[in-house]
């Protein structure tokens, strides 16, 4: 059994989309994020180096959804995935939800998103 450290509904201004308008543009997107890790030995002593500093993973985010613009969501959600589990060796597993709430679709929706998960078997380190 693996314990979970999550951040929900983190909100950024990116550039990201397959349409001009998009691109130029920009709109908000939001990002939630739950890392699996073991953090029995940060709980024992009480230790924020034996766990995963909550301020960088959302550093790491911003960074990536203020950045260079991807065409697709699953690019976007990639790239984050690839970069917290670059960052921290802890962190076995990466679930992450990525949604643009104003996708240029026609009709009456509240978001549109893609949710992945990734882990360290699978990660870039094997590809």
């Amino acid at each position: 059994m693996m314990d979970r450290i999550f951040i929900r509904n983190m909100q950024f201004y990116g550039r990201h989309g397959v349409y001009e308008q998009e691109t130029q543009l920009g709109q908000r997107f939001v990002v939630s994020i739950t890392l699996e890790c073991n953090l029995h030995q940060a709980g024992i002593h009480d230790d924020l180096l034996m766990t995963v500093n909550y301020g960088e993973v959302y550093n790491i985010v911003k960074s990536i959804v203020e950045g260079a613009p991807y065409r697709l969501l699953e690019g976007l959600a990639q790239k984050i995935a690839d970069a917290i589990l670059l960052q921290f060796l802890t962190v076995l597993t990466v679930h992450l939800r990525v949604e643009k709430p104003g996708a240029p679709l026609q009709g009456i929706f509240e978001t549109v998103g893609v949710d992945i998960t990734r882990s360290r078997a699978e990660s870039i380190f094997t590809t």
